[in-house]
């Protein structure tokens, strides 16, 4: 059956051999294990569709997914069967089996790749599946256009325009709409009635076309569905419009009138257009009819809402399989007609599925699998197994018996043009089998002739095998020597065995055992040789059919055998092609045909020694008959006569034919109830020919006949089907019938005929017989195989009705029958309320329908209703059409006529009643009992109780509410259902009185009001935003924001104030938001000022009212830029460039947007030329928009020095570097001056000045002479450019000459000087050739004046300077020339010289003037203002300067910071300095510079900026006791201008000595409590105040309350003050005066004053050795001060909270308690820097004293004598009590103390003792160069330079010469500044002042080291006074920075016997940087005393680290190792002091 398929699926089946040899190996080794149950074949999951068409833009993937046990395996393949593989960028499988094809470019298209038909294969071990065709097509992008062509339409008549769209891409194109010039469009599914439609297929349908259509022209828009693109078309369509000239027949365009016909398909459920595009005058008629399926009969098409015809265009939407067939136009007008013909296919998408999915089938037992199928068209049915095509196409598939290759996948294809679908389903064998296994053989054995031969083969399998034996292809039965024998084992199985006896040479071949069962075979075979001659056994014929292969072995025996040939007719084959012999004696011959091949064949067996056997095989060829085709072409009818011949074209004679006849089980259908025996008979009218033959066709003939044919070769046959037309006979003709209503009726209508005709049934239209019309479907009207059902049948029913059955043979076959419907009486309402209101009147009616007559009653609640007994009722009857309506009337209801009136109707076939329940209604009552349940802000929650509702449902409820001061006028309403008795009343405004009621209401009317309720709705955050809201830009920085609140009705309570946010615009950042509080003016604005924000920014700002509930809306955010800023950087990419001699192009690239701050609306070019550029007033400045601009008017060949800025609103920004060009060079001007002078008869000396503007470098001079009144000829002589004078020789004698000079550059000559005329003459008179002048000489530098005379005699040469005769001496000297030579100029040298040339005729004179340029001298600075951060100084150059002043450098530092600059402009009259600290010592001073370089510095300033100490409160205000704490009120501190930063609690009992710290970090806005406290205890507090100015300690003793609340007895009889100390008590004999708290600091003052004036008497006799203000200053003496810190230590002027880590931290591992007395020094004395870095602090003083650095202030007075430690003590007794105001926390003057940190590096007994200095300002004694900050032994040599108190001013940059590219010259080096080594690292100790002339001279050496503050790495705050000794406790040991821990015996004076307590040893320092300990107070950030001393350099540097809470300033160990090293750490600087002998060696460090 294969030929039956189509060609296609035959390429298929190449690939599928290799499958099939797959799934038969892994059957068979699967066969003993059948599968699991969970073990299966593939099964298609997710199966490709039939087309996937893609964009090459696009690309596509194809997914394939199977599942199955094991996994199958996913393949590819292609429609011949071939496995696709990858090509590379084209088509590739992806790892989870998808085909994917990427996106390419248009030239890589690949028909072979993308245009081709695939398929997915899906195997495992069970089977192999295919999916359907997979058409893959990949459109590339190509250009396409639409194009509308004219459409010629005859006036009146429809008009159809075609979008013409490329054949190419139609399959994917579209049209979306249609459109005109008119700006009309069209669009598909449009309405059908209107003149312009849209058509399915995308045509444009115009309908009675007018002369106006023709003016419009046309557009289609299409999409293409794979690109999205949608384009328009690109030619515009119109109608041609033709008048008609006399009548047209109907003519369809283009055609002609041939004959049409037009295929169509369309999907399912799809629109289509049937067109008919005819045109005729007059406008034709149009009409459809639609072809019976297999007839030629027509019906009219039906037209509803589905089916629609336009003019001559029928439109079906949503189209269904039974739209599919042949159509018909006919067209018609009054001149003629015409009709075209349309096949219509609907295609429906192909889909099976076989049935059952999987069975499991017995061996030998039938399979059956039904392929269910859907779709159409379908054209084949295939199947195929494991991929393999079986060539079967029925539906159905049986296997008659079961065998082992049977099992597997089959899958059953339905195809048809388009589509493909398959289904699969799996074979499983049951039962347990395995196939045959030979498991023991004989093997191939060579023996001698005579011995018995045993051959054993043993085969296992199930069911057991039989075994048989072969010997060279023949069976070997039993016989005398050859026995077969078997049996079989326990394990089941079979053995056998052949036995040869004494076996022969004959019997030598190929021996074969055949182990068979119905399971499969198995086979073996091996060859015996016996030696002997050749031997050939007999041969049997060999009968073949023609066209078979002839295959045959010749059976030899004998061995050895040499060669085996075969031979015809004595020739050795082969002897043509078709034959093949082998050695092994196989001889092959394909085709065999009879005339060729039909032969005896002979084989030739020789040995090596010649010996030969032959044997004879006779072949003889049989040819099968061969039946020529033949086919009935004819339509069969009943009746016809009909021969069918059937003729043998050959095959070999005799040869039997007959017939045979055979019906299939549809012919059975097609012949119906004829089941007779059909008459044929059959005719041999020759050898060769047979003709059946049937004289009268009859549907039983229906069936197919075949012809076969047999011979001895075997059975050829033929057949054809015949199939006999049959007209409609009735089966079951119908009759007339009658119904019961509402019965279901069925009406049976039967016919039958071949083809089989189509039933159908028609209703007359009206009540006769005549014309009908297709039933409408509805749901109970059905026509089922010709029977008519109707369910539930009615009056409407009744008529006549037309069945009627067609099949296209003859006319067909219709019956009339009638159909009547018998009706009982029928309410058609059953039960049905009737209402009426109280008092009116109401009728009440019943309609009965059915046969009449017809008879009504009345009862009322089922009791008859008498109209007589009560005339309110009346009773009517009216006859109807279809029944009788009966009418009860009530004139006036009545609450009682609410009852149920029934109606009962009878007739003759029954009888029927209805009810009517009538309601008589009012309106309700009242609701009453409304009660509220809830209330919030908006809504409150009512409930009320139901009312009676007047038998009328209460419709609803309306709830009634007002604001309390209203009217019930004025009044909003909310509607709630009857039904319900709560409601939610909303829509409320918060904080508002309302009154609510409620009413009911039902359809009869409203009830009365309830009683009202009043409530008052609760607080809610505002609803509305504040309005009026206005963001203005104050200034840079600043915004001010007004608003207005929100509506008073949206405030939702009283406004509290309001929330301000705002944030950077366009980031998404959160609000920053600031609280203002209501104010409550009426009307009043309010507004706020955010400050601190960044310049020019844009900022959202967005505002909240908030209530006591919440924060309302965030208004709508505005945004606002602050004001213009100035560029905070300058231009970048300045570059210049010369153009000409007095033009320079300047160019620039606009600063960084982000630096702009603003619009940049210009830009300024600063530009001078450069020696100019240092004075502003000779700067010329130029403005311009562009990034580039020219200079014009420049000086010829000048430096000129430019800078660029840009310009906003706000200002002008930051210049740009200094750049710098030179002007073209010119010709120069003419020379000055020309002096000619007469040097003899015979010459003239002719001089010159240079030109004023030399424009260039002067190359040469040309003198012109030339002699005056004769027509000589010009001379010139050429005088380089360093020559400016020229003597002309060899002229005449009293001859006047006249001459005149030029300058030359490389530009060209200039100008010519005025021409001067001179006489050679003997009389020479002593003139001066050289010219007055100024010259300026650079300080230091050598001066030279010319004055170059002539005369003769020789004149003599005097020079004056100022007007005095010139006297030699050792720096100014004659030189033989006459010129005056200056060494070495100074500020003196300058002034007026003048140089007298005279001899003996006449005298001459000029007049020098030099001008000396020298660095400035030192300016005047006066304190002009101060406040709290800045001051304010005046500026004043010195009056000797001679050299213009350039500008200022301002110097100024804090007392314990580092010296920080500011440059100030020489026309700056004030300069602020600002940011500075509150209430802070300042020193300041100045030095100017030139372009010369820095001069001196001014006098030192020394200020401070405004502000003070904390203040202290009152103690009641300040003091809250209870009994167990005491809260502190910290608002009650003062802060004497500066803001407090913080305060350390401490805390005691009274009776205790160590203080206890409670904190180090309380803000000051806070009170804080001291908790667990113990009842009715005396305690004292010490607080410590912080602010920048310093620190106040104030200490309160107070007692807590008893438990009861009771308090103790004050102390001292109550006269006790919390900030006074008690008396130390004294024995009874000592004097009253006697008190240590007055004798110890008197004595102490006496001393202190005694030393003071010693030491200022020592500094006042070496001052004048140090001070050399007297001469040229040029190394000065310090202003000494106190106390200062070293540069590393500034404070950050611009921090303001930098005081908020000054809090006290105890020293880690140590019990050392916080004793406001002792004066600790902590690391965070070091750590003032900013952010973190290091500094050096002194332990000794406040750093924030505002009386420390007064100079002239007094020394306190002492009380008692001080006792003074000297050096060679450890420890004495040191005691200070100084009562002066502010000093009271100061360390004791020349107090000795131990330096802290030495405990392993050094032996404590040899720690260094350090003492320290005086407080008022004096020098110390002599010190020595160990350290200038120690007390030395006397003797020692002093040092040049001496400064008490470590002071650390910084030397100024004396002559520091800038020039004008900001350079430094290397006249003078600076000085290097003062260091202060006091820093916990090393420092230089031995920096000089040094200055080096011009010439590399002498070195001068200035004052020696710095002083170097010992006391810095200690604790800090513990520089309280030491005054808070007595019954206090005393004060502890001092600790200063690096001493072991020392002691001293305190209070030996005034307390015997009491010793201090000793704090215990420290334990062992350790280096781990993780083991340091920290306070215990969170919020302190500080460093403990241990980090401090840790090592942080090779030899012991002790540095603090700070943990900064900035991260970006922490530096580490290592990172300032490497900043040290780069020398970049900043001005922070680690020193270290290291002990050699008896001072303190200093290494050099960077300063860092």
């Amino acid at each position: 059956m294969a030929h039956n398929m189509p060609n296609e699926r035959l390429k298929w089946l190449m690939l599928f051999a290799a499958v099939a040899v797959f799934a038969t190996a892994i059957s068979t080794t699967n066969a003993a294990n059948p599968p699991d149950a969970d073990q299966k074949g593939p099964v298609f999951l997710k199966e490709p569709t039939n087309r996937i068409d893609f964009s090459n833009s696009t690309g596509a993937e194809i997914e394939c997914k199977s599942s199955g046990n094991p996994m199958p395996e996913i393949i590819w393949i292609r429609s011949d069967g071939t496995a696709v593989g990858d090509v590379p960028g084209l088509r590739q499988i992806s790892s989870d089996g998808k085909l994917v094809f990427p996106p390419f470019r248009a030239e890589d298209y690949r028909q072979e790749v993308h245009a081709q038909v695939y398929a997915c294969l899906a195997r495992n071990q069970f089977g192999s599946i295919i999916s359907r065709d997979v058409h893959v097509r990949a459109v590339v992008s190509q250009h396409y256009e639409e194009d509308i062509h004219k459409a010629f339409v005859i006036r009146g008549n429809s008009a159809i325009l075609k979008c013409d769209i490329p054949s190419f891409v139609a399959d994917f194109v579209n049209v979306i709409s249609w459109h005109t010039d008119q700006d009309e469009s069209f669009y598909p599914d449009a309405e059908y009635d209107g003149k312009y439609l849209v058509l399915p297929s995308g045509e444009l349908h115009i309908r009675e076309v007018g002369p106006e259509d023709g003016y419009k022209s046309y557009q289609c828009r299409t999409k293409h569905r794979l690109t999205g693109e949608t384009r328009l078309s690109a030619t515009k369509g119109r109608l041609v419009i033709t008048e008609p000239v006399g009548s047209v027949s109907p003519q369809f365009s283009g055609n002609g009138n041939q004959e049409h016909i037009t295929l169509l398909r369309v999907p399912l459920n799809g629109s289509l257009a049937l067109m008919c595009p005819a045109q005729a005058y007059p406008v034709p008629y149009f009409r459809w009819y639609k072809f019976i399926e297999g007839t030629t009969r027509k019906q009219a098409v039906v037209l509803n809402d589905r089916v629609k015809q336009v003019s001559g265009t029928l439109i079906i939407k949503d189209a269904v399989v039974e739209d599919s067939g042949k159509y018909l136009c006919v067209v018609n007008n009054s001149v003629g007609g015409e009709s075209v013909e349309t096949v219509l296919t609907v295609t429906a998408p192909l889909s099976a599925k076989i049935d059952p999915p999987t069975q499991t089938v017995d061996f030998g037992r039938p399979a059956v699998f039904t392929c269910q199928y859907t779709g159409n068209p379908i054209k084949t049915v295939s199947w195929m197994k494991d991929g393999k095509a079986i060539g079967h196409s029925e539906p159905v598939l049986r296997i008659e018996s079961v065998k082992k290759e049977d099992k597997g996948m089959y899958q059953c294809f339905v195809r048809n043009d388009q589509e493909s679908a398959e289904a699969s389903a799996e074979l499983k064998l049951g039962g347990r089998f395995d196939p045959p296994v030979i498991r023991q053989a004989f093997q191939e054995e060579t023996m001698e002739p005579g011995p018995s031969v045993f051959l054993k083969c043993v085969a296992g399998g199930n069911p057991t095998p039989e075994i048989s034996w072969e010997l060279d292809g023949k069976k070997i039965a039993n016989n005398d020597r050859y026995q077969v024998g078997q049996y079989v084992t326990v394990n089941g199985d079979v053995v056998s065995y052949l036995n040869i006896t004494s076996v022969h040479a004959n019997d030598g071949g190929l021996y074969k055992c055949i182990a068979k069962s119905k399971v499969g075979v198995a086979e073996h075979s091996a060859k015996l040789n016996v030696y002997g001659l050749p031997y050939i056994r007999q041969m049997e014929k060999k009968a073949i059919v023609a066209g078979e292969t002839l295959m045959v072995t010749c059976p030899v025996a004998g061995y050895p055998i040499d060669s085996i040939v075969w031979e015809r007719d004595n020739r050795a084959l082969p002897i043509n092609r078709k034959q093949k012999v082998f050695p092994n004696g196989t001889l092959i011959i394909e085709n065999v045909e009879r005339n060729s091949d039909q032969a005896t064949y002979t084989c030739v067996a020789k040995n090596q020694e010649g010996y030969s056997a032959r044997g004879s095989l006779e072949v003889q060829v049989m040819v099968l008959p061969q039946i020529v085709p033949f086919a009935y072409e004819d339509v069969i009818n009943m009746n016809d006569s009909i021969d069918l011949f059937c003729q043998i074209q050959k095959g070999d004679r005799p040869i039997k034919v007959h017939w045979s006849f055979e019906r299939s089980p549809s012919d059975y259908e097609k012949m119906g109830f004829d089941l007779l025996q059909p008459q044929m008979r059959t005719n041999r009218i020759s050898s060769k020919t047979s003709m059946l033959s049937i004289p009268s066709a009859s549907p039983a003939h229906t069936g197919r006949y075949t012809c076969i044919a047999s011979n001895q070769a075997g059975t050829t046959s033929y057949g054809v089907d015949l199939t006999v037309n049959v007209p409609p006979r009735w089966i079951l003709e119908p009759t007339d019938k009658a119904f019961a209503q509402g019965s279901d009726a069925k009406v049976e209508c039967k016919a039958d005929g071949f083809p089989k005709p189509q039933v159908t049934w028609k209703k007359a239209v009206g009540d006769t017989p005549g014309e009908y019309k297709d039933l409408k479907k509805s749901d109970n009207i059905r026509v089922e195989e010709g029977t008519l059902h109707i369910d539930n049948i009615q009056k409407t029913n009744e008529g006549y009705y037309l069945c009627e059955a067609i099949n296209g043979i003859g006319s067909g076959l219709s019956a009339v029958i009638m159909v009547s419907v018998q009706a009982p009486p029928e309410f058609t309402e059953k039960l049905r309320n009737q209402t009426a209101r109280r008092g009116e009147p109401a009728v009440l009616q019943c309609e009965a329908k059915g046969e009449k007559p017809i008879g009504i009653l009345w009862n009322m609640n089922n009791m008859r209703l008498d109209p007589k007994n009560d005339n309110r009722y009346t009773i009517r009857e009216e006859i109807l059409s279809a029944g009788v309506m009966s009418s009860l009337s009530i004139k006036r209801t009545e609450r009682s006529d609410s009852a149920l009136f029934t109606c009962v109707a009878t007739n003759a076939f029954g009888s029927d009643d209805a009810s009517i329940n009538m309601i008589v209604q009012e309106v309700p009552e009242m609701p009453y009992a409304l009660k509220v349940l809830d209330k919030s802000g908006r809504s409150v929650q009512l409930s009320w109780a139901q009312p009676y509702d007047g038998n009328s449902p209460l419709n609803r409820y309306i709830i009634e509410f007002k604001r309390s001061r209203a009217s019930w006028s004025e009044i909003d309403r909310v509607m709630v259902p009857g039904h319900t008795t709560e409601a939610q009343v909303q829509k409320l405004s918060p904080a508002t009185t309302y009154n609510i009621r409620i009413v009911a209401e039902n359809a009869i009317g409203t009830s009365q009001s309830s009683e009202a309720v009043t409530i008052i709705t609760a607080e809610e955050a505002p609803s509305g935003k504040p309005q009026n809201i206005k963001v203005e830009p104050v200034n840079q920085t600043t915004m001010r924001v007004t608003w207005k609140p929100p509506p008073r009705s949206e405030w939702n309570g009283e406004i509290l104030g309001y929330y301000v946010g705002y944030k950077l615009s366009n980031t998404n950042s959160s609000y920053v938001f600031e609280t203002i509080n209501f104010i409550t003016e009426e009307g009043k604005e309010h507004n706020l000022e955010l400050q601190n924000l960044r310049v020019y920014t844009q900022y959202s700002v967005v505002i909240q009212a908030f209530n006591k509930i919440g924060a309302g809306p965030l208004c709508d955010e505005e945004k606002q830029f602050t004001a213009e800023g100035t560029p905070s950087q300058p231009p970048s990419d300045t570059a210049c460039t010369t153009l000409t001699s007095q033009t320079i192009r300047v160019s620039w690239v606009s600063p960084p947007l982000e630096s702009a701050n603003g619009v940049i609306k210009t830009y300024k070019v600063v530009y001078a030329s450069s020696d100019e550029w240092y004075d502003e007033t000779k700067r010329h400045y130029k403005k311009t928009a562009s990034s580039d601009t020219v200079l014009h008017g420049l000086k010829k060949y000048t430096n000129y020095t430019m800078q660029v800025l840009a310009t906003t609103a706000g200002g002008d920004g930051v210049r740009s570097v200094p750049i710098h060009c030179q002007t073209e060079p010119d010709v120069p001007e003419a020379p000055t001056d020309v002096k000619a002078l007469v040097m003899g008869n015979a010459a003239i000396l002719v001089s010159w000045r240079a030109p004023a503007q030399p424009n260039g470098i002067i190359t040469q001079y040309t003198v012109y002479s030339k002699a005056e009144g004769a027509e000589t000829e010009t001379k010139t002589q050429k005088v380089p450019h360093y020559q400016m004078s020229f003597e002309a020789t060899e002229l005449e004698k009293n001859k006047p000459y006249e001459f005149w000079v030029t300058a030359s550059t490389t530009i060209g000559e200039g100008q010519q000087s005025k021409s001067i005329v001179a006489m050679p003459s003997d009389q020479v008179p002593a003139k001066i050739a050289s010219f007055d002048d100024t010259f300026t000489a650079t300080f230091k530098e050598d001066a030279k004046m010319p004055c170059l005379a002539v005369g003769a005699p020789q004149p003599e040469i005097t020079w004056k300077i100022k007007g005095v005769e010139f006297t030699a001496n050792d720096r100014m000297r004659l030189l033989p020339d006459g010129s005056l030579l200056i060494k070495s100029v100074n500020r003196q040298d300058a002034g007026d010289y003048s140089c007298h040339a005279e001899n003996s005729i006449a005298k001459d004179s000029i007049t020098h003037k030099l001008i000396v340029l020298a660095p400035p001298q030192s300016p005047h600075v006066t304190l002009s203002a101060t406040t709290t951060d800045t001051l304010t100084v005046k500026l004043k150059p010195h009056e000797g300067d001679t050299a213009p002043l350039h500008g200022y450098t301002l110097h100024y530092k804090p007392e314990f910071g580092e010296w920080e600059t500011a440059e100030v402009s020489v026309e700056s009259q004030k300069q602020n300095i600002e940011g500075l600290l509150c209430g802070s010592r300042y020193q300041v001073y100045a030095t100017g510079f030139n372009n010369i370089g820095a001069g001196e510095a001014s006098d030192i300033l020394n200020t401070r900026t405004k502000g003070q100490k904390p203040k202290l409160p009152e103690k009641p205000r300040f003091i809250e006791v209870s009994s167990n704490s005491v809260s502190l009120h910290f608002k009650a501190w003062k802060d004497g201008g500066c803001p407090m930063s913080h305060f350390v609690v401490e805390s005691k009992k009274r009776d205790q000595i160590e203080w206890n710290q409670i904190s180090n970090n309380v803000k000051p806005d806070n009170n804080y409590v001291v908790l667990d406290l113990e009842p009715a205890t005396w305690y004292n507090l010490r607080i410590t105040a912080h602010n920048s100015a310093g620190f106040t300690v104030a200490e309160y003793d107070f007692a807590t309350l008893t438990v009861t609340g009771g308090t103790l007895a004050p102390l001292d009889g109550g006269s006790g003050h919390g900030n006074v100390h008690a008396r130390i008590p004294l024995p009874a004999w000592m004097p009253e005066w006697l008190d240590l708290n007055f004798m110890v600091p008197l004595i102490a003052t006496v001393v202190v004053v005694a030393v003071g004036i010693c030491v200022v008497c020592v500094a006042l006799s070496r001052r004048r050795a140090d001070d050399m203000r007297g001469g040229q200053k040029d190394v000065y003496y310090d202003v000494v001060y106190n106390q200062t810190m070293g540069p590393g230590a500034t404070l950050d002027k611009r921090r303001p909270d930098l005081r908020d880590e000054l809090g006290y931290i105890a020293p880690p591992n140590r019990k050392l308690p916080p004793v406001p007395g002792s004066n600790y020094n902590t690391c965070d004395r070091i750590k003032r820097g900013r952010g973190g870095g290091l500094r050096s602090n002194h332990s000794t003083w406040d750093p924030r004293r505002p009386n420390l650095y007064e100079e002239l202030k007094a020394p306190p007075v002492p009380m008692h004598g001080n006792h003074y430690g000297h050096a060679h003590a450890h420890a004495g007794n040191v005691e200070c009590h100084y009562r002066h105001p502010g000093m009271e926390d100061e360390i004791c003057p020349y107090a000795t103390f131990h330096l802290l940190g030495f405990r392993e590096e050094m032996d404590p007994t040899k720690a260094m003792n350090f003492q320290t200095f005086p407080h008022q300002n004096g020098h110390a004694g002599p010190v020595g160069p160990g350290h200038a900050g120690t007390m030395l032994p006397p003797g020692h040599p002093g040092h040049v330079h001496s400064r008490s108190g470590s002071q650390s001013m910084p030397r100024a940059n004396r002559y520091q010469r800038k020039n004008s590219q900001g350079g430094q010259s290397s006249i003078y080096t600076p000085a290097p500044e003062y260091d202060d080594p006091a820093n916990c690292a090393e420092e230089d100790q031995y920096r000089r002042y040094t200055r080096v002339n011009s010439q590399g001279g002498s070195l001068y050496s200035g004052p020696g080291p710095e002083y170097d503050d010992p006391a810095n790495c200690a604790p800090e705050e513990d520089q309280y006074g030491s005054q808070y000794g007595g019954p206090y406790g005393q004060p502890y040991d001092h600790y200063g920075s690096r001493g072991s821990m020392g002691r001293r015996s305190i209070g030996s004076a005034r307390n015997p016997g009491t010793g201090s307590p000793e704090p215990p040893p420290p334990p062992p320092r350790n280096h781990d940087m993780s083991n340091s300990s920290f306070n215990d107070s969170k919020e302190s950030n500080e460093i403990s005393e241990a980090e401090c001393d840790r090592d942080h350099g090779p030899r012991g540097n002790y540095g603090a680290v700070k943990r900064s809470p900035q991260p970006k300033d922490q530096r580490t160990t290592e990172e300032m190792r490497k900043l040290i090293e780069r020398n970049e750490a900043g001005t922070k600087q680690l020193q270290l002091q290291q002990t050699n002998g008896a001072g303190f060696t200093a290494y050099d460090t960077m300063a860092v």
